[in-house]
Protein backbone atom coordinates (compact mmCIF):
# COMPACT_ATOMS: atom_id res chain seq x y z
CA UNK A 1 0.00 0.00 0.00
CA UNK A 2 1.46 3.37 -1.36
CA UNK A 3 1.62 6.22 1.24
CA UNK A 4 -0.47 8.13 0.16
CA UNK A 5 -2.93 5.14 1.10
CA UNK A 6 -2.27 4.21 4.04
CA UNK A 7 -3.02 8.91 5.12
CA UNK A 8 -5.99 7.80 3.69
CA UNK A 9 -7.11 4.75 4.98
CA UNK A 10 -5.72 6.46 8.29
CA UNK A 11 -7.98 9.22 7.70
CA UNK A 12 -11.19 7.04 7.46
CA UNK A 13 -10.41 5.45 10.48
CA UNK A 14 -10.18 8.38 12.16
CA UNK A 15 -13.29 9.68 10.92
CA UNK A 16 -15.67 6.99 11.28
CA UNK A 17 -14.02 7.13 14.76
CA UNK A 18 -15.11 10.72 15.17
CA UNK A 19 -18.52 10.18 14.36
CA UNK A 20 -19.05 7.08 16.45
CA UNK A 21 -18.10 9.40 19.16
CA UNK A 22 -20.36 12.17 18.07
CA UNK A 23 -23.19 9.23 17.64
CA UNK A 24 -22.51 8.08 21.00
CA UNK A 25 -22.79 11.35 22.70
CA UNK A 26 -25.43 12.30 21.05
CA UNK A 27 -27.66 9.06 22.10
CA UNK A 28 -26.46 9.34 25.74
CA UNK A 29 -27.35 13.56 25.57
CA UNK A 30 -30.84 12.69 23.95
CA UNK A 31 -31.67 9.88 26.65
CA UNK A 32 -30.99 11.71 29.60
CA UNK A 33 -33.05 14.87 27.99
CA UNK A 34 -36.04 12.71 27.63
CA UNK A 35 -35.41 11.24 31.36
CA UNK A 36 -35.23 14.55 32.68
CA UNK A 37 -38.57 15.29 30.58
CA UNK A 38 -40.18 12.33 32.02
CA UNK A 39 -39.78 12.83 35.81
CA UNK A 40 -41.53 14.91 38.20
CA UNK A 41 -41.06 18.60 38.37
CA UNK A 42 -38.33 18.95 41.53
CA UNK A 43 -40.79 21.11 44.48
CA UNK A 44 -39.60 24.94 43.95
CA UNK A 45 -38.86 26.35 47.07
CA UNK A 46 -41.46 28.69 48.72
CA UNK A 47 -40.20 32.32 48.94
CA UNK A 48 -39.30 32.70 52.61
CA UNK A 49 -40.37 36.51 52.79
CA UNK A 50 -44.26 34.84 51.80
CA UNK A 51 -43.58 32.10 54.47
CA UNK A 52 -42.90 34.48 57.22
CA UNK A 53 -45.36 36.77 56.37
CA UNK A 54 -47.86 34.15 58.12
CA UNK A 55 -47.82 32.53 60.92
CA UNK A 56 -44.99 29.94 60.82
CA UNK A 57 -42.81 27.62 62.68
CA UNK A 58 -38.57 28.08 62.47
CA UNK A 59 -36.46 25.94 63.51
CA UNK A 60 -32.69 24.54 62.64
CA UNK A 61 -32.96 22.15 59.51
CA UNK A 62 -31.80 18.18 60.13
CA UNK A 63 -32.14 17.09 56.77
CA UNK A 64 -29.02 15.36 55.11
CA UNK A 65 -27.50 17.78 52.20
CA UNK A 66 -25.86 21.28 51.90
CA UNK A 67 -28.49 22.66 54.11
CA UNK A 68 -27.73 20.71 57.24
CA UNK A 69 -27.76 22.99 59.97
CA UNK A 70 -29.58 26.12 58.17
CA UNK A 71 -32.36 28.02 59.94
CA UNK A 72 -35.51 26.65 58.11
CA UNK A 73 -39.34 28.16 58.00
CA UNK A 74 -42.43 26.39 56.95
CA UNK A 75 -45.73 27.73 57.43
CA UNK A 76 -47.85 27.16 60.52
CA UNK A 77 -50.80 26.07 58.35
CA UNK A 78 -48.67 23.13 56.40
CA UNK A 79 -45.73 21.71 58.87
CA UNK A 80 -44.70 18.84 56.26
CA UNK A 81 -44.48 21.26 53.00
CA UNK A 82 -41.74 22.21 51.61
CA UNK A 83 -39.56 24.87 53.94
CA UNK A 84 -37.69 28.21 53.22
CA UNK A 85 -34.22 28.58 54.24
CA UNK A 86 -32.43 31.53 55.55
CA UNK A 87 -28.85 32.35 55.02
CA UNK A 88 -28.15 31.56 58.58
CA UNK A 89 -26.95 28.04 60.18
CA UNK A 90 -27.42 28.04 64.10
CA UNK A 91 -26.78 25.12 66.50
CA UNK A 92 -29.85 26.60 69.09
CA UNK A 93 -32.27 28.94 67.29
CA UNK A 94 -35.25 31.05 68.52
CA UNK A 95 -37.41 33.38 66.98
CA UNK A 96 -40.17 36.39 67.39
CA UNK A 97 -42.20 38.30 65.05
CA UNK A 98 -38.97 40.95 64.34
CA UNK A 99 -35.58 38.89 66.13
CA UNK A 100 -34.57 35.60 66.27
CA UNK A 101 -31.42 34.68 68.01
CA UNK A 102 -28.83 32.10 66.84
CA UNK A 103 -25.85 30.33 68.75
CA UNK A 104 -23.27 28.71 67.43
CA UNK A 105 -20.29 26.48 67.56
CA UNK A 106 -17.28 27.18 65.11
CA UNK A 107 -15.20 24.20 65.32
CA UNK A 108 -11.21 24.68 64.61
CA UNK A 109 -7.77 24.80 66.68
CA UNK A 110 -9.77 26.41 69.47
CA UNK A 111 -13.54 26.39 69.40
CA UNK A 112 -15.22 29.57 68.98
CA UNK A 113 -19.20 30.44 70.14
CA UNK A 114 -21.02 33.16 68.92
CA UNK A 115 -24.59 34.20 69.82
CA UNK A 116 -26.08 36.59 67.40
CA UNK A 117 -29.36 38.70 67.03
CA UNK A 118 -30.97 38.73 63.68
CA UNK A 119 -33.43 41.04 61.85
CA UNK A 120 -37.13 40.12 60.09
CA UNK A 121 -34.35 40.17 56.84
CA UNK A 122 -31.99 37.49 58.81
CA UNK A 123 -29.07 40.39 59.14
CA UNK A 124 -27.17 40.00 62.13
CA UNK A 125 -28.04 43.11 64.24
CA UNK A 126 -25.97 42.68 67.57
CA UNK A 127 -23.12 40.35 68.51
CA UNK A 128 -23.75 38.99 72.41
CA UNK A 129 -21.11 37.42 74.75
CA UNK A 130 -21.54 33.74 74.61
CA UNK A 131 -18.31 31.91 76.51
CA UNK A 132 -18.99 28.08 76.24
CA UNK A 133 -20.98 25.68 74.86
CA UNK A 134 -24.69 26.87 73.29
CA UNK A 135 -27.67 25.11 75.65
CA UNK A 136 -30.65 27.07 75.62
CA UNK A 137 -32.07 30.43 74.29
CA UNK A 138 -35.31 32.17 74.58
CA UNK A 139 -36.47 35.88 73.80
CA UNK A 140 -38.99 38.28 75.75
CA UNK A 141 -42.47 38.51 73.56
CA UNK A 142 -41.65 41.73 72.41
CA UNK A 143 -38.37 40.99 71.78
CA UNK A 144 -36.89 43.36 74.00
CA UNK A 145 -34.96 40.78 76.14
CA UNK A 146 -33.04 37.38 75.22
CA UNK A 147 -31.12 34.93 77.25
CA UNK A 148 -28.78 32.58 76.45
CA UNK A 149 -27.40 29.98 78.53
CA UNK A 150 -24.03 28.09 77.56
CA UNK A 151 -22.20 25.54 79.23
CA UNK A 152 -18.62 26.71 80.36
CA UNK A 153 -17.08 23.75 82.55
CA UNK A 154 -18.41 20.24 81.22
CA UNK A 155 -21.87 19.52 79.55
CA UNK A 156 -23.64 16.53 80.97
CA UNK A 157 -27.44 17.28 82.44
CA UNK A 158 -26.75 13.80 84.01
CA UNK A 159 -26.05 14.67 87.54
CA UNK A 160 -27.17 18.57 88.53
CA UNK A 161 -24.31 20.16 90.22
CA UNK A 162 -21.76 18.43 88.16
CA UNK A 163 -21.66 21.18 85.40
CA UNK A 164 -21.09 24.86 85.18
CA UNK A 165 -23.22 27.61 83.07
CA UNK A 166 -23.82 30.97 82.34
CA UNK A 167 -26.87 32.52 81.86
CA UNK A 168 -27.33 35.81 80.57
CA UNK A 169 -30.30 38.22 79.77
CA UNK A 170 -29.28 41.20 77.74
CA UNK A 171 -31.50 43.96 77.06
CA UNK A 172 -31.64 44.53 73.15
CA UNK A 173 -31.53 48.45 73.10
CA UNK A 174 -28.54 48.60 74.34
CA UNK A 175 -26.92 45.64 74.50
CA UNK A 176 -26.80 45.49 78.51
CA UNK A 177 -26.17 42.23 79.52
CA UNK A 178 -26.73 40.55 83.36
CA UNK A 179 -25.57 37.34 84.57
CA UNK A 180 -28.51 36.33 86.52
CA UNK A 181 -27.10 32.52 88.47
CA UNK A 182 -25.87 34.95 91.37
CA UNK A 183 -29.37 36.55 92.23
CA UNK A 184 -30.62 35.34 95.41
CA UNK A 185 -32.07 32.07 95.66
CA UNK A 186 -35.02 31.54 98.01
CA UNK A 187 -36.64 28.04 98.57
CA UNK A 188 -39.13 27.31 100.98
CA UNK A 189 -38.24 30.33 102.76
CA UNK A 190 -34.48 29.64 103.29
CA UNK A 191 -31.91 31.02 101.58
CA UNK A 192 -29.63 29.18 99.12
CA UNK A 193 -25.78 30.18 99.00
CA UNK A 194 -24.37 27.34 98.00
CA UNK A 195 -21.12 27.31 95.45
CA UNK A 196 -22.41 24.56 92.92
CA UNK A 197 -25.81 26.67 92.46
CA UNK A 198 -26.45 26.52 88.36
CA UNK A 199 -29.25 28.65 86.19
CA UNK A 200 -30.37 27.69 83.11
CA UNK A 201 -33.23 28.05 80.73
CA UNK A 202 -35.21 30.90 80.96
CA UNK A 203 -38.75 31.58 79.81
CA UNK A 204 -39.89 35.19 80.20
CA UNK A 205 -43.21 35.90 81.54
CA UNK A 206 -42.73 40.35 80.93
CA UNK A 207 -40.38 42.87 80.78
CA UNK A 208 -39.48 42.21 84.31
CA UNK A 209 -40.50 38.75 85.16
CA UNK A 210 -38.85 35.12 84.34
CA UNK A 211 -39.26 31.66 84.92
CA UNK A 212 -35.88 29.26 85.19
CA UNK A 213 -33.86 25.91 86.16
CA UNK A 214 -32.50 26.54 89.36
CA UNK A 215 -30.15 23.33 90.90
CA UNK A 216 -27.66 23.11 93.99
CA UNK A 217 -26.63 19.93 95.79
CA UNK A 218 -28.18 17.23 93.34
CA UNK A 219 -31.73 19.21 92.71
CA UNK A 220 -33.62 21.25 90.84
CA UNK A 221 -36.57 23.87 90.84
CA UNK A 222 -39.04 25.54 88.70
CA UNK A 223 -38.26 29.34 90.03
CA UNK A 224 -39.55 32.66 89.45
CA UNK A 225 -37.09 35.65 89.10
CA UNK A 226 -37.26 39.18 88.80
CA UNK A 227 -34.50 40.84 86.94
CA UNK A 228 -35.22 44.03 88.83
CA UNK A 229 -35.73 42.02 92.38
CA UNK A 230 -32.72 40.18 91.51
CA UNK A 231 -34.07 37.22 93.07
CA UNK A 232 -35.07 33.54 92.57
CA UNK A 233 -38.13 31.81 94.33
CA UNK A 234 -38.63 28.36 94.23
CA UNK A 235 -42.07 27.03 92.71
CA UNK A 236 -41.71 23.59 92.91
CA UNK A 237 -38.62 20.81 92.46
CA UNK A 238 -37.38 17.96 89.70
CA UNK A 239 -38.75 20.93 86.93
CA UNK A 240 -36.07 21.61 84.54
CA UNK A 241 -36.02 23.95 81.20
CA UNK A 242 -39.49 25.68 81.28
CA UNK A 243 -41.26 27.39 79.13
CA UNK A 244 -44.59 29.37 79.67
CA UNK A 245 -47.81 29.24 77.61
CA UNK A 246 -49.11 31.28 75.41
CA UNK A 247 -51.64 32.40 77.81
CA UNK A 248 -49.20 32.64 80.34
CA UNK A 249 -51.40 30.19 82.70
CA UNK A 250 -48.86 27.24 82.76
CA UNK A 251 -45.58 25.90 81.84
CA UNK A 252 -44.33 23.01 80.25
CA UNK A 253 -40.99 21.34 81.75
CA UNK A 254 -39.01 18.15 81.92
CA UNK A 255 -39.34 16.01 85.07
CA UNK A 256 -37.21 13.47 86.31
CA UNK A 257 -40.26 11.76 87.91
CA UNK A 258 -38.87 8.62 89.13
CA UNK A 259 -36.92 8.28 86.19
CA UNK A 260 -33.38 7.11 85.61
CA UNK A 261 -30.45 9.65 85.70
CA UNK A 262 -30.52 11.42 82.17
CA UNK A 263 -33.90 10.64 81.34
CA UNK A 264 -37.21 12.87 81.70
CA UNK A 265 -40.90 13.26 80.85
CA UNK A 266 -42.77 16.16 80.07
CA UNK A 267 -44.78 17.58 82.25
CA UNK A 268 -47.24 20.83 82.31
CA UNK A 269 -47.50 22.91 85.73
CA UNK A 270 -50.43 24.90 86.11
CA UNK A 271 -49.30 28.13 88.14
CA UNK A 272 -52.68 28.87 89.15
CA UNK A 273 -53.33 25.24 91.31
CA UNK A 274 -49.61 24.18 91.25
CA UNK A 275 -50.86 20.84 90.26
CA UNK A 276 -48.24 19.18 87.08
CA UNK A 277 -49.63 17.05 84.81
CA UNK A 278 -47.56 14.10 83.09
CA UNK A 279 -47.71 14.37 79.08
CA UNK A 280 -48.44 10.87 76.72
CA UNK A 281 -44.77 11.30 75.43
CA UNK A 282 -43.03 7.80 76.65
CA UNK A 283 -39.42 8.93 75.28
CA UNK A 284 -36.74 10.62 76.87
CA UNK A 285 -37.15 14.69 76.15
CA UNK A 286 -33.74 16.58 76.71
CA UNK A 287 -35.26 20.03 75.49
CA UNK A 288 -36.63 23.03 76.20
CA UNK A 289 -40.31 22.46 75.31
CA UNK A 290 -42.23 24.65 72.45
CA UNK A 291 -45.67 25.57 72.80
CA UNK A 292 -47.39 24.92 69.64
CA UNK A 293 -50.38 26.59 70.87
CA UNK A 294 -52.33 26.33 74.45
CA UNK A 295 -53.11 23.17 73.66
CA UNK A 296 -50.26 21.79 72.65
CA UNK A 297 -46.59 21.79 73.56
CA UNK A 298 -43.93 20.73 70.88
CA UNK A 299 -40.54 19.44 71.67
CA UNK A 300 -37.03 17.80 69.79
CA UNK A 301 -36.37 14.11 69.57
CA UNK A 302 -33.13 12.72 68.41
CA UNK A 303 -33.81 9.79 65.64
CA UNK A 304 -31.81 6.62 66.45
CA UNK A 305 -30.41 4.74 64.09
CA UNK A 306 -30.06 7.10 61.05
CA UNK A 307 -27.05 9.62 61.69
CA UNK A 308 -25.87 11.12 64.99
CA UNK A 309 -27.67 14.65 64.14
CA UNK A 310 -30.84 13.50 63.00
CA UNK A 311 -33.81 14.73 64.85
CA UNK A 312 -37.43 15.73 64.15
CA UNK A 313 -40.40 17.77 66.25
CA UNK A 314 -43.07 15.95 67.96
CA UNK A 315 -45.97 17.44 69.78
CA UNK A 316 -47.96 16.20 72.51
CA UNK A 317 -51.38 17.62 74.05
CA UNK A 318 -50.85 19.66 77.26
CA UNK A 319 -53.80 18.15 78.90
CA UNK A 320 -52.01 14.81 78.94
CA UNK A 321 -55.00 13.05 76.49
CA UNK A 322 -54.24 11.60 73.40
CA UNK A 323 -50.76 10.11 71.82
CA UNK A 324 -47.55 12.13 70.91
CA UNK A 325 -47.10 12.72 67.02
CA UNK A 326 -44.55 13.59 64.43
CA UNK A 327 -44.93 17.11 63.19
CA UNK A 328 -41.82 18.30 61.49
CA UNK A 329 -39.22 15.67 60.57
CA UNK A 330 -35.19 16.46 60.71
CA UNK A 331 -36.06 19.48 62.64
CA UNK A 332 -34.53 20.94 66.08
CA UNK A 333 -34.96 23.81 68.24
CA UNK A 334 -38.27 24.96 67.27
CA UNK A 335 -40.23 28.86 67.80
CA UNK A 336 -43.76 28.91 67.03
CA UNK A 337 -44.01 32.57 65.01
CA UNK A 338 -47.52 34.06 64.97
Amino acid sequence: MSGRARVWTLAAIVLVALLGTVGYIYSVRREQTQAVAAAPPMPTRPDLAAVTSVPHVVFRSTAAGGDYGRVAVVPLSEPAGPRAFTPIACDRVYARRSEAVCLHAKPGMVTTYRAQVLGPDWSVTRELPLSGVPSRTRLSRDGSLVATTTFVAGHSYTTPGRFSTETLVTRLADGHSTNVEPFQLIVGGERVTSADRNLWGVTFADGDSFYATAASGGRTWLVRGSLGGQRLVALRDDAECPSLSPDGTRIAFKTRAGQAPGHWRIAVYDIATGKATILAEQRSVDDQIEWLDDSRVIYGLPRGGEGPSTSDLWTARADGGGDAELFIRDAWSPAVVR
